[in-house]
């Protein structure tokens, strides 16, 4: 850490002493060649960047680039792609005209002409009050994916995502469960979740972990961040994964769009949205509807999900608007299985009585003001109200069959609110233009967490029988926490090349536990212990993060950039109080430090096809984890989760999109393309308390994760083939391959999937299908500690699904 700061202070030194070259600034007007009238919307990008700006009311745009000269795509639905080259000189006002599209364009014409602009997207330098430079971003154009939206198949829409590790557990996509580079993919806690810029999860510090996953049909793209991400958005080791819903309909005052989708299994699912504008006023709203049987026996569920959003915008400067999400969720939970169970029948399930319920409810108020042109200021106040109840029979031996007496029930509340304010500043440094960034945030969280006796019956009854069941060990905790922090970022263009992005990030987190513990011991139905433990804990941390970007392009189409930030995780509330009788923790587990550095080199040639080739490093001190140890009470080997040591990773995450139409075809009614995702990490653990993990391999790290895919399409065809390859990985420290009766601990086998899926479009109809897991293979991906499991918890074998799309 050290090193790191040292290196950090000598770079803001030197950036400081050589900020010397002006950036420019292109403006203009853009106009409807026919009419002669403004075109509001209108999208401005360059080869490589993503969005550069949008024209407003008057079509008028402006933006700052550090090259003299540079070309750049203009971008509207109704309009023919404008390909244009422009000397960016700010005493120049440009004047552009597009030609409207007459005819209706094809699926593979709106495909193409979206290919043509973003490539593989990327967030530019400034977007917003946010600053990318010098960051290994990634986004996911959700509209343009060909995945089976209706149930959220992460494996394909992440498909086209470096290194991700994915947790595939259900056929509906109830929950999203993403990690990469060695981190656990459970409920993606790893990762800053956001949704339109503000927290979705739990309780960011002490349960960082997402019930909530938006519903991909109404989701525009998915924006991922790695590592450094922690300055603006949070510690996480992970960085930050941001869904950016659908936007109203800026020309039509309602539109409205009806998908109804059928597939195995008994799916069915209803998404309708209906959005508009009417003058100054905007909004968007949809209902999911999602139900099933589940793919193994006990796995039925029904989950609603509604999504509003009311937007004013007083002036063209100053906007404000409001969120509503609601979901919740009822699901049975058919268990887990051991080694031999799952080899035997991966699909049967010995717990009938297993359920698990999700109410989440999010808010956000947004304001937003243009003090000018160079300066933004955002404002966004945001709160959580939510619950989880988990229900069921959990015994060390998964193969015990249930013996229908009371059920154990854990319930956790979330009760929490904040806000974030950005302001974003462009001004002249020593004679060129330099970029600042300032924020603050408020996070206050109360949330709880009882753990007793649930009912003997068989139905979800979620209700604690503490007077029934007295003999029952049980615990009630309650943890309020308060955090903030401000942090900032600054980019110093030493050349109009070459640019330095350094950040820091305050942190003041206090977290508390009060609660108390009823241990009740029973022999042979004799109560002889009935003991009442009040606990209580406090941990204040104060700590300063610190980080540092670099990019150096070397044309519009090629950039190096290289960053490092460290990372901060502190013990959640699952790692100190829930009782599990899988494992045992260690009392004095403490938080986890590190860093993160990633290189790499991304960009395009012509339009035949873009690249993102880089590594990355990652430095953990006392990452906390699983470890079999033998308990001297009884001889016996078990669990326990506890800091296991220090350890590093580090591999190569690779992604190449081929544009094969415009290679071999050159005929605009195809689209052809084809991707290779590649990445290949090693990761172990340099020291440790314990001398059998010293030397080990680092858990949830598949040394090959290779993704690779195919799309052709032909009119208002399309069709879309996708390979996915992850190797073995462990999910202890120990090394563990083969299992305990727990099914907890033990080796991730390798597995490849195939997934198949189609278009057809007609006027107002959109027909979509597929087949997911096309070779029927039998796998699994999630050794789960807790509910769903304990133990191994199958993915789905082949299924498929069919839905009818209608716009109105």
């Amino acid at each position: 850490m050290t090193f790191l700061r040292f290196l950090y202070l000598s770079i803001l030194l030197l950036s400081l002493s050589q900020a010397l070259n002006a950036q420019n600034r292109v403006k203009g007007f853009i106009k409807d060649d026919s009419t002669n009238l403004p075109v509001q919307e209108v999208e401005i990008f360059t080869k490589f960047s993503k969005l550069l700006t949008k024209t407003d009311k008057e079509g008028y745009f402006e933006f700052s680039t550090s090259a003299k000269e540079l070309r750049i795509f203009i971008f509207s639905h109704n309009y023919k792609i404008l390909e244009k080259s422009v000397v960016a000189d700010s005493k120049n006002t440009l004047n552009i005209e597009i030609i409207p599209i007459i005819e209706e364009l094809s699926e593979v014409a709106v495909h193409a002409r979206k290919a043509k602009v973003f490539e593989m997207a990327r967030l530019k330098d400034v977007e917003g009050t946010a600053i990318y430079a010098g960051k290994k971003t990634e986004v996911v154009l959700v509209e343009q994916s060909m995945a089976n939206l209706a149930s959220n198949n992460a494996r394909q829409i992440f498909g086209q995502v470096a290194g991700l590790n994915i947790y595939q557990n259900d056929d509906a996509g109830l929950q999203l469960n993403i990690g990469g580079r060695g981190l656990d993919p459970n409920r993606t806690a790893n990762f800053n979740t956001r949704q339109n810029g503000y927290d979705i999860s739990a309780d960011v510090l002490g349960y960082p972990e997402s019930y909530y996953a938006p519903a991909s049909e109404g989701l525009q793209e998915i924006q991922i961040i790695r590592g450094a991400a922690s300055l603006q958005y949070g510690t996480q080791f992970g960085g930050l994964v941001n869904f950016i819903m659908k936007k109203p309909n800026s020309s039509k005052k309602a539109e409205i769009i009806l998908r109804n989708t059928f597939g195995s299994n008994g799916l069915y699912t209803n998404f309708t949205s209906i959005g508009g504008t009417n003058k100054k006023f905007s909004y968007y709203t949809f209902f999911n509807l999602k139900t099933g049987n589940g793919f193994r026996p006990n796995s039925e569920f029904d989950s609603q999900n509604t999504y509003s959003y009311f937007g004013y915008e007083f002036t063209e400067k100053t906007k404000i608007s409001a969120e509503i999400t609601y979901l919740h969720y009822l699901a049975h939970q058919a268990g887990g299985l051991d080694d031999e169970m799952f080899y035997t029948n991966p699909f049967q399930s010995n717990r009938s009585r297993n359920w698990f319920q999700v109410n989440w409810s999010l808010y956000n108020l947004k304001f937003s003001h243009k003090f000018s042109e160079k300066t933004n200021f955002t404002f966004s106040a945001f709160g959580l109200k939510a619950s989880r109840d988990a229900l069921g029979f959990r015994d060390r031996r998964i193969s015990t069959p249930d013996p229908f007496e009371e059920r154990e029930l854990i319930r956790g509340t979330y009760n929490n609110f904040g806000f974030e304010t950005r302001l974003l500043h462009k001004y002249e440094l020593l004679g060129k233009e330099a970029v600042c960034l300032l924020g603050a945030k408020y996070y206050n969280s109360f949330n709880t967490a009882d753990q007793g006796p649930g009912s003997v019956n068989s139905d979800a009854d979620f209700g604690f029988q503490y007077d029934r069941f007295d003999w029952v060990t049980n615990q009630t905790n309650t943890y309020p926490n308060l955090n903030y922090a401000i942090f900032g970022e600054h980019i110093f263009y030493i050349t109009p090349k070459f640019s330095i992005t350094p950040g820091f990030r305050y942190e003041s987190i206090l977290t508390k536990a009060d609660g108390t513990l009823r241990n009740i011991i029973v022999n042979y139905g004799t109560k002889i212990q009935d003991e009442l433990v009040s606990t209580s804990e406090s941990r204040q941390r104060n700590f300063v993060l610190l980080g540092m970007g670099l990019s150096y392009k070397h044309n519009s189409a090629a950039e190096f950039y290289a960053n490092i930030s460290e990372n901060y995780r502190s013990v959640t509330f699952a790692d100190i109080t829930i009782i599990n009788p899988n494992y045992r923790i260690d009392p004095n587990i403490k938080d986890e430090f590190g860093y993160t550095g990633d290189f790499g080199f991304r960009g395009s040639y012509k339009k035949y096809f873009s690249y993102d080739i880089g590594g990355f490093y990652l430095s953990y001190k006392d990452r906390i984890g699983f470890i079999l140890e033998e308990d001297p009470t009884d001889n016996s080997v078990k669990t326990k989760r506890t800091n296991i040591g220090d350890a590093y990773l580090f591999g190569i995450e690779s992604l190449l999109d081929l544009n094969l139409a415009d290679i071999f075809l050159k005929d605009n009614r195809f689209l052809w393309s084809y991707f290779v995702n590649f990445s290949s990490i090693v990761g172990e653990y340099i020291s440790s308390p314990n001398d059998i993990v010293t030397g080990n391999k680092v858990e949830f790290v598949p040394n090959v994760n290779f993704k690779t895919g195919v799309k052709f399409g032909y009119k208002n065809l399309l069709t879309s083939l996708q390979y996915t390859y992850l190797s073995s990985q462990f999910t202890d420290a120990t090394n563990s391959i083969d299992s305990d009766p727990s099914g907890v601990l033990g080796i991730l086998p390798a597995y490849g999937i195939l997934d198949f899926s189609f278009s057809y479009k007609y006027k107002r109809f959109k027909l979509e299908t597929g087949i997911n897991n096309v070779l029927n293979k039998n796998y699994f991906t999630r050794r789960a500690t807790g509910y769903p499991g304990p133990g191994i918890i199958p993915s789905a074998p082949r299924n498929f699904y069919a839905t009818l799309e209608i716009k109105i």
